[in-house]
């Protein structure tokens, strides 16, 4: 499983965050609630991991 793509974090990443001003990158369940209250980011789970990512 992958790790976060935040620096420092060795969370698994659930969650691909699609940011309109940076890149595209896969997160933890906790960075992307942080990274889905800016406006125009869209969070969408990763398959395999669940739906419990909210």
């Amino acid at each position: 499983m992958e790790t976060c793509a935040e620096d420092g974090c060795e969370d698994p990443a659930a969650v691909r965050v699609y940011v309109p001003w940076d890149e595209d990158r896969d997160v933890c369940t906790g960075h992307a609630r942080v990274l889905a209250q800016k406006d125009g980011v869209v969070a969408e789970p990763l398959e395999g991991t669940g739906d419990d990512w909210r």
